[in-house]
């Protein structure tokens, strides 16, 4: 009746003052010491494996059933017991402790030199080619760094970068924030791809104020390549008609071999039937690629390997 007059108090003034993780802040500190007595059933055994001086370890213990308000041990002078709370405490114990040890070993290994992950992201452009062939040419030094590989539009990569899911990412446009470190790698020149039966595919080059007329097929609202269209038209004086918004390049070149309309593009990675590339001489367009990573965040070894192998392909990023 003691015991359950205890629990009662103590839990309900828990539950009274502190959230769960207030809770899990509270007990965390103490559950590799609770594992380690109820492991040995000793307490002065428990303080010599653990290299924790006895009186520190009792009080521990103490403290944790006070805050708990059960009590996990039976004391039998210099020896105890796990009563049933106990046991039930230990088996979730244990296993929070072999998650936690899980974790670490997976962040260490991550962060090893010659086995360890980079999260990188590229652009869909640049899935083809680009990032295989840096891939390939980074690994040839570097044959057991392990890869996470997301593939989406500009600013879903940074968001991840910002949330701590990527270590680094090529994007287009090159981002300009405070909370971001960009380096511009490379230029790629765009075109006006058009129908092979299009009243301008007997054109070589073309200045875009001349398909002021023309309906576009674009990649939706918040790709970078969708603002870089819609800046080059503006400066080019006009608004353009929009009669298709996509997410994927060969997508829109597809539907333009189809003849819905025409699209301003990156080189393709291969030849694509049915479409006239045009060489657009005015505006100047073209895309610039860059790398960028979060501000103050430190590197792990493979992420700063990588980095540098980036730096280093400044101007000779893609495919000539």
């Amino acid at each position: 009746m003691v015991h359950e007059q205890r629990s009662r108090s103590r839990l309900s003034q828990t539950s009274d003052t502190q959230d769960t993780t207030d809770m899990s802040r509270l007990l965390a500190p103490r559950l590799a010491h609770f594992a380690g007595v109820a492991r040995t059933e000793h307490v002065t055994r428990a303080a010599q494996e653990m290299q924790v001086p006895q009186s520190t370890l009792s009080r521990a213990m103490v403290r944790l059933e006070q805050d708990l308000g059960v009590d996990l041990f039976a004391r039998h002078g210099r020896t105890v017991s796990l009563t049933p709370a106990g046991h039930t405490f230990l088996a979730s114990v244990e296993r929070a402790l072999a998650e936690i040890e899980r974790a670490a070993d997976e962040v260490r290994a991550d962060a090893d030199p010659a086995t360890g992950k980079v999260a990188f992201g590229f652009l869909h452009t640049m899935g083809a080619e680009t990032v295989p062939g840096l891939l390939h040419a980074f690994r040839a030094d570097h044959p057991r760094i392990r890869f996470s590989l997301v593939q989406n539009y500009g600013e879903a990569m940074l968001e991840r970068l910002r949330a701590g899911e990527l270590d680094l990412c090529l994007t287009s446009p090159v981002p300009d924030a405070p909370d971001l470190v960009a380096r511009r790698l490379d230029e790629q020149k765009l075109r006006l791809v058009v129908p092979l039966d299009h009243r301008l595919a007997g054109r070589r080059r073309i200045r875009l104020a001349e398909a002021a007329d023309e309906t576009f097929v674009t990649l939706e609202p918040g790709y970078g390549l969708r603002r870089i269209t819609d800046d080059l038209c503006a400066q080019a004086g006009f608004r353009p008609r929009i009669a298709f918004e996509g997410e994927e390049a060969e997508t829109l070149r597809g539907l333009v071999a189809a003849g819905l309309g025409v699209a301003l593009l990156p080189p393709p990675a291969f030849p694509r039937p049915g479409v006239v590339e045009l060489t657009v001489t005015a505006p100047k367009a073209a895309r610039e690629i860059g790398v960028a990573w979060l501000a103050g965040r430190p590197d792990t070894p493979p992420v700063t390997a990588f980095k540098k192998f980036l730096l280093s392909k400044r101007g000779n990023l893609l495919p000539t």
